[in-house]
C-alpha cells in the first residue's frame, strides 16, 4: 500500500504542476506546445492550455521528487515525461472530438497521464496488474475532483458586471487573502508576511528597545495641507477642498481610529477620498476593520460625499459593507462632481500593486475628452498610464512614505515598483501632478520612525500657481 500511495502522490503532483506554473508566471512565456497549428480537421493540435512552461514545470518538478519514489532521478524524469505525453494524447483526442480547451472529461483527462508512467514504473518497482488497477482507480477520481475544485476557484464565471479583470492570478490571490473559511490556514498561506513582519521586524525592534517608541510614533500623525494649482481647473472648483485618507489599517493598532477622528473633527471638506488598505493584514477576518471604518466615516461630513478605492489589503467582498458605511467604492469607474454647472471627474482604478486589476480603459470610458480628471489609485505604480490618459491629478498612497526612514524622510523600503520620487509628497510627471500620502496607519507592524502618519488636505486652485 505504501508503494501505491507514493505513486498516486507522484501522479497528483505532476497533475498539479502545470496549472500551478500558470498561476505563478501569469501571462509571461505563455507559449503553446503546438505553436498554434491545426490538424487536418482544422482543430488545434493540442490547444493553448498546453504550454512549454507547463511541460517544463512537470518535468523538473517530477524529477526533483525522485526520493519520494525511491528511484533514480532519471527514472522519475522519464515517468514525468510519459505523464505529460499521456496528457497531450488526451488533449489531442479531445480536440478531435471538438471539445473546447479546458473542458473536464472524466477518465479521458486522467487515463493516459496516469497509465503510461505507471506502466513504466512497474518495470522498475515491480507492480502487479492489481496494483496498477488500484493506482488508476484512486488517481482518476482524485484528479477529476481536484480539477473541478481548481476551476471553481480560478475560472468560475464572474458575477454580472464584475468590475475586476479576471485572471487565474487574481483568483489565486483573492482565494488566499479573502476566503473566510480558510482563516485557520492563512498563517500557512501567508508565511512570508508573518516571518517578515510578525517575527523579524517585531523582535528586531523589541530587542533594540524601540518597539514601544515606534508604536507611539505611529499614533502621532500630522495634518498636511497642500495647495495644488491647475490652469485647466473649472472656475467653480477653485479652492475645492479634499480630505484624503489612505492606508488606514484601522484594525492594526488600538486607539488609531479615535486619533484620526480627533484630528479631522474640525475639517469641513467638499469631498473625502479614501485611498484603500482598510484592513491591517493581507489575510484574516474583515469585520474588525469594517467596524472601525463605520465609526470613522460617521464623523466625516463632506458636501460631495466619500469616494474610495480598494487597496492590496482589501477584498472585493468588502464592497457592500463599504457602501453601507457611507463610502462609494470606485472599482475601475468614474464619478462626476458638479459645481455651478461645471464638472470634474474622479476616476478610481482597482489595486495596481498586488491584484493588478486596474483597468484604465474601463475606468475612463465615461469621462469626456478634455475634462478635468482626478485619478485615485492605491499606489503610484501606474503613474505613466495615468498620464497617458491625461489625468490632471494623481492621488495615491501605499508606500507609507517608507514608514521606517532614515533622517530627512529617506525611506529604507517603499514597497512600490514606481520610482522613489513618487514615494511621498507632491511630484510631477509630464503635465500631470501627483501626490502620495504617507498614510494614516501603519502596515505590517504598527511602527513608524522618522516618518509620521499623514492626514492630507488637498486644496485645488485654479491658475498656474506661485
Amino acid at each position: 500500500m505504501l508503494t501505491i500511495f507514493k505513486i498516486v502522490c507522484f501522479l497528483s503532483w505532476l497533475n498539479l504542476l502545470p496549472p500551478l506554473a500558470c498561476v505563478l508566471r501569469g501571462q509571461r512565456f505563455n507559449w503553446p506546445l503546438d505553436g498554434g497549428i491545426s490538424w487536418f480537421d482544422r482543430q488545434p493540435l493540442f490547444g493553448n492550455h498546453k504550454t512549454f512552461p507547463g511541460l517544463l514545470a512537470s518535468l523538473l518538478g517530477g524529477t526533483a521528487v525522485f526520493p519520494l519514489l525511491g528511484v533514480a532521478w532519471h527514472v522519475a524524469g522519464t515517468a514525468a515525461l510519459l505523464a505529460m505525453l499521456g496528457d497531450l494524447l488526451s488533449s489531442f483526442i479531445k480536440r478531435r472530438l471538438a471539445l473546447p480547451c479546458g473542458k473536464n472529461v472524466v477518465i479521458l483527462d486522467q487515463l493516459f497521464e496516469s497509465l503510461l508512467p505507471t506502466l513504466y514504473l512497474s518495470t522498475v518497482i515491480s507492480l502487479s496488474v492489481g496494483q496498477i488497477c488500484v493506482i488508476l482507480a484512486i488517481f482518476i477520481p482524485l484528479a477529476h475532483l481536484g480539477a473541478l475544485a481548481w476551476n471553481s476557484i480560478m475560472h468560475r464565471p464572474p458575477p454580472e458586471n464584475y468590475p475586476r479583470i479576471i485572471r487565474s492570478t487574481v483568483r489565486w490571490r483573492e482565494w488566499r487573502s479573502c476566503h473566510p473559511p480558510l482563516a485557520r490556514w492563512h498563517s500557512l498561506l501567508n508565511l512570508s508576511s508573518i516571518l517578515t513582519y510578525q517575527v523579524l521586524y517585531t523582535w528586531v525592534f523589541k530587542l533594540a528597545g524601540l518597539h514601544a517608541k515606534g508604536m507611539q510614533n505611529a499614533l502621532e500623525m500630522r495634518r498636511e495641507e497642500v495647495s495644488l494649482w491647475f490652469p485647466s481647473l473649472p472656475e467653480a472648483f477653485d479652492q475645492f477642498t479634499i480630505l484624503f485618507l489612505t492606508d488606514l489599517h484601522l484594525d492594526g493598532q488600538e486607539g488609531l481610529t479615535d486619533e484620526i477622528i480627533r484630528r479631522i473633527s474640525d475639517i469641513k471638506p467638499d469631498l473625502c477620498l479614501i485611498g484603500g488598505d482598510i484592513r491591517m493584514k493581507t489575510y484574516g477576518p474583515m469585520p474588525p476593520c469594517l467596524r472601525e471604518l463605520r465609526r470613522l466615516l460617521g464623523h466625516i461630513k463632506a458636501r460631495h460625499g466619500i469616494l474610495g478605492v480598494l487597496g492590496n489589503h482589501d477584498c472585493i467582498e468588502m464592497i457592500p459593507d463599504l457602501e453601507e458605511a457611507g463610502m462609494i467604492p470606485l472599482v475601475n469607474e468614474a464619478w462626476e462632481i458638479s459645481e455651478n454647472n461645471e464638472k470634474i471627474w474622479v476616476v478610481g482604478v482597482d489595486d495596481p500593486h498586488y491584484y493588478k486589476t486596474h483597468d484604465f480603459r474601463q475606468a475612463f470610458q465615461r469621462v469626456p475628452e478634455g475634462a478635468f480628471t482626478l485619478l485615485l489609485a492605491h499606489s503610484p505604480e501606474v503613474y505613466e498610464t495615468a498620464a497617458q490618459h491625461h489625468a490632471d491629478l494623481y492621488l495615491c498612497g501605499h508606500t507609507h512614505g517608507g514608514q521606517i526612514c532614515l533622517a530627512f524622510l529617506k525611506p529604507l523600503l517603499t514597497n512600490s515598483r514606481a520610482p522613489r520620487f513618487t514615494a511621498s509628497g507632491r511630484w510631477k510627471h509630464g503635465g500631470m501632478t501627483g501626490y502620495t500620502s504617507r498614510g494614516a496607519g501603519a502596515s505590517g507592524v504598527p511602527l513608524r520612525f522618522n516618518c509620521p502618519g499623514e492626514i492630507s488636505i488637498i486644496i485645488l486652485r485654479r491658475g498656474s500657481g506661485p
